[in-house]
């Protein structure tokens, strides 16, 4: 069978960072020299410790560094003009008719210093992430001295760079630095793929980040530069398809999911499903392909019919009034990360996280039961669900624990996610035919388009009767 889930196709790559919690480094934009001084002594590892007294206690173990970067400046590179109040005075361009500001990483750097002074070190180098191993490593570990005063003057053969993942859109390294007391720190490289602001909302995504991780989930930065961010990075395996739908982990994943849900995040609550449903249609509705074979075949979708399932698709969606939470939005296999040592359970990369309905969140994640090969006959059936949903709703807190979960609210979520998980099909369907596009790399994007949306065909009959049944005895139950 094609090889067509996203997990495979990106999870090492557009959406598959492996991040995990760390504290925060904290400096003052103004030092005394003595603070200077004993800066250029000072490990990044060594500094971020050091603030634990003033931010939020952090239970995860000991753990390493994550740099993150993007590609090249490009024309269409737009990833940090989504910092808060970023605006560039360069000239825009317009491309799929949406303009688009070029991406200047010394402007990026210094307002990046400026809005997160506290957490953030900023660098105008950027790496072109294009390059081969060998020519990438000397930018590498520039970057790193230039970031992190403490590694300024070590020797390049303290430094090790090796190439963790690489696939459509992201790469992934990792760099390991000895210093002279022997101590390692280990940082890592993540490079964005060309054009993925058509896909992801880096504002959304860096504003998330910073207050997931002071909730205790994931990583937080440690720097800025011209193309990437420095993040924390801690040992743990990604877990497997296979994985999750193991009563014990999925009963972890459902408690972890639920204190996710409960992060807040500053800001509008508005869900973002259908706005963002809707700017991928306008943007997959008006795609032209050089390959006439695929033009030929973007031509058969008829976005006229796109358009009016989606439309019938929001309003029952609508009509379930699922409860808006802080979402994941994208929590396959490969975005939970798992310490069977400290039986500790991560979820990493917010590319697509915000305020969203809890049913779309969970609904999103049993269509991932579908595993790297988009087998959708490994959707969980509803035994696996309850499962799922009775630890999702079950109470955490001590004085709450005879509270049992009852009937009514296991049948509420379990509609609402079987529902949205229809709204999980068009949106990744919608983004495989923009990926189509804009992706430099051979895969049938165009084929998983046409997977996802004949996985909503399938299944739109039965699960708009559930809802609507659902609904009906709603309502006789209002007019008794």
């Amino acid at each position: 069978m094609t090889n067509w889930d996203r997990g495979s196709i990106v999870n090492a790559t557009l959406r598959g960072l492996c991040v995990l919690p760390i504290s925060v480094i904290s400096w003052d934009n103004k030092k005394s020299t003595q603070e200077e001084e004993e800066e250029e002594t000072e490990t990044p590892l060594a500094r971020f410790e050091s603030t634990q007294h003033t931010t939020q206690t952090n239970p995860h173990p000991p753990f390493f560094f994550f740099i993150s970067f993007h590609t090249p400046p490009c024309s269409s590179c737009c990833f940090f003009s989504s910092l808060s109040s970023l605006c560039f005075s360069s000239p825009s361009v317009e491309s799929m008719g949406a303009e688009v500001k070029i991406w200047n990483p010394v402007e990026v750097a210094e307002q990046a210093r400026h809005d997160y002074a506290s957490q953030i070190h900023p660098s105008h180098l950027t790496i072109d992430p294009s390059l081969e191993l060998p020519q990438m490593t000397p930018l590498v570990l520039k970057l790193c001295k230039d970031m992190f005063k403490a590694w300024s003057n070590l020797d390049d053969s303290c430094f090790v760079v090796e190439k963790i993942s690489g696939g459509i859109t992201n790469l992934l390294l990792k760099v390991s630095v000895k210093q002279e007391n022997c101590i390692e720190e280990t940082i890592t490289v993540r490079l964005y793929g060309p054009n993925t602001e058509y896909i992801i909302d880096r504002q959304r995504e860096l504003q998330a980040t910073k207050y997931i991780t002071a909730a205790g989930f994931g990583a937080k930065w440690l720097g800025i530069f011209g193309n990437g961010m420095v993040q924390s990075f801690i040992n743990a395996h990604t877990l497997s398809p296979s994985d999750m739908r193991e009563p014990k982990l999925a009963a972890k994943i459902a408690k972890q999911l639920q204190r996710f849900h409960h992060v807040e995040i500053p800001g509008s609550k508005e869900p973002q499903l259908w706005n963002d449903v809707w700017k991928f249609f306008e943007k997959a509705s008006v795609l032209e392909f050089d390959d006439s074979k695929m033009q030929k075949t973007y031509e058969t979708i008829s976005f006229k019919e796109v358009h009016d399932e989606i439309v019938e698709l929001k309003g029952l969606c609508d009509l379930l009034k699922s409860p808006v939470i802080f979402a994941h939005n994208d929590l396959l296999s490969g975005n939970i990360m798992m310490n069977c040592e400290e039986d500790k359970l991560y979820f990493i990369d917010y590319e697509y996280a915000s305020y969203n309905y809890r049913g779309y969140d969970i609904g999103d994640h049993f269509a991932e039961y579908a595993g790297f090969e988009c087998d959708y006959d490994l959707y969980p059936n509803m035994n696996e669900q309850y499962h799922f949903l009775r630890h999702y709703l079950k109470p955490e807190r001590p004085q709450e624990v005879l509270i049992t979960v009852s009937e009514k609210d296991l049948e509420t979520l379990y509609v609402e996610a079987n529902t949205f998980s229809l709204a999980s099909h068009i949106f990744w369907a919608l983004w495989g035919l923009i990926q189509a596009k804009m992706s430099a790399i051979e895969f049938d994007y165009l084929g998983y388009f046409f997977l996802r949306y004949h996985e909503y065909k399938r299944h739109k009959e039965k699960y708009f009767l559930l809802a609507q049944s659902y609904l009906s005895g709603c309502k006789n139950e209002m007019s008794r």
